[in-house]
């Protein structure tokens, strides 16, 4: 798009209010779920596996969802969205055994398709070299997280914990009346897709869309992921009272999120893959540090032993989330700017996909986090994990600046007839 259309910043505000409510949702089970494992006596994988069922939905919905947006308003399908959403919270107080917590979390997910609706919403509106602040701005309702880590604890200290799933259907039923009220309808003159909706997956097949989705895997899902895994840290290995967790959480959640407009605003002005590689750079040496377990060593000196102590304290491992945390977040909104750039016309199949790839990180990696936990007995595992994720990011990152250098060199030459054919 050329121009940015007018009521352009209502319907990004609007959007930004939705998504920040449905993510609350989403992430619910990432506060309840200490209640839920003292209830149950489940395990980390068990925990890993419960804290994962919103994020597994959310995810792999995400994937029809934005092709199905590519045909119909993506207004009227986020409606729908929380509609259904509502029931799955109104159960809540209903459920007692670990199954009925897993089914209840896979419905729950279905708030997690928001994000993929909003962003085919808000890039309806805005022109091309206004997307990344655009899309940064409407990121930063991830913040929505703080909802649940500030009035959840309120709510369990004066009712019982599952029935803090009729607060949040009330407060989301609320949010839906003033989506419905005031969201801006996208003008009729705005093109859609009319194309078979096959068509809409020939982007799939291109492995750029795959890097670009390891890419959010680890800037979004691993923020998921953290967001779930760090309060019940906290009072593992730091012994924090349940309050304390859940503020520390708060931090992280809050300073990542906000910096997401700021990610949008510096991929717009430098290029996003300048962000991507400069986050990427600045977590591998943060997460060095933590993947690093409290070590006790003893050398043997001449005449006496030396014990060394060497451990990340609850102040530096907070610095250095919030380090990680700030780079997450700009990375999220590079990562959908130079998607933009390359498929301003599919943000919702493309957009779709690579938010999918990047949800199932907030997956698959609390279920790693509580294998390696049971695994190795260290609580630093987790960062392991992260280390080797980042790593292969990394990897192929570097390797595909390479591969397109090379291409470029090779366009040049035969631009300049280096390769002319000699008789």
């Amino acid at each position: 798009m050329d121009a940015t259309l007018p009521r352009a910043w209502q319907a990004l505000g609007i959007a930004t209010l939705a998504f920040s409510a449905n993510f609350s949702v989403w992430i619910l089970y990432a506060v309840l779920a200490i209640d839920i494992q003292e209830q149950l006596q489940l395990s980390g994988f068990k925990l890993g596996i419960l804290l994962s069922a919103p994020m597994l939905s959310g995810s792999l919905l995400r994937i029809p969802v934005g092709i199905w947006a590519e045909y119909t308003a993506a207004r009227t399908l986020w409606i729908w969205q929380m509609v259904l959403t509502l029931p799955a919270l109104l159960l809540l107080p209903f459920i007692s055994t670990y199954a009925g917590f897993i089914l209840i979390g896979l419905w729950i997910g279905i708030s997690g398709v928001s994000f993929t609706l909003g962003v085919r919403y808000v890039t309806d509106w805005f022109a091309r070299s206004q997307q990344g602040t655009a899309l940064g701005i409407f990121g930063a309702g991830n913040a929505g997280a703080a909802i649940s880590f500030v009035l959840l604890p309120i709510f369990v200290h004066w009712l019982d914990w599952p029935w803090t799933g009729p607060l949040y259907a009330g407060g989301l039923f609320i949010m839906l009346c003033i989506f419905v009220g005031l969201a801006p309808k996208t003008p009729h003159y705005v093109p859609r897709a009319t194309s078979p909706w096959r068509e809409q997956l020939i982007p799939l097949r291109e492995s750029r869309v795959w890097r670009f989705g390891l890419y959010y895997y680890f800037v979004f899902g691993s923020f998921l992921a953290l967001i779930m895994w760090l309060p019940q840290y906290y009072m593992q290995a730091y012994e924090l009272p349940f309050a304390q967790a859940m503020g520390f959480t708060l931090f992280f959640v809050t300073t990542s999120s906000m910096v997401r407009a700021l990610g949008g605003w510096l991929a717009d002005r430098y290029g996003g893959q300048i962000v991507n590689w400069s986050v990427f750079w600045v977590c591998l040496v943060c997460l060095f540090f933590l993947s690093y377990p409290p070590t006790t060593m003893t050398i043997h000196g001449l005449e006496r032993d030396v014990v060394l102590h060497i451990e990340v304290n609850v102040w530096l491992f907070t610095a250095l989330m919030f380090v990680i945390g700030i780079a997450q977040g700009l990375g999220r909104a590079s990562v959908f700017k130079v998607l933009n750039n390359y498929y301003p016309q599919q943000m919702g199949s493309v957009g779709g996909m690579v938010a999918a790839l990047g949800g199932l990180g907030g997956f698959s990696l609390p279920i790693l986090f509580g294998l390696v936990q049971d695994l190795l007995g260290i609580a630093s595992g987790a960062f392991m994990v992260l280390y080797a994720v980042l790593a292969l990011c990394m990897m192929v990152m570097f390797l595909a600046i390479r591969a397109e250098r090379f291409r470029h060199a090779i366009e040049d030459a035969k631009a300049n007839d280096f390769f002319r054919d000699e008789v």
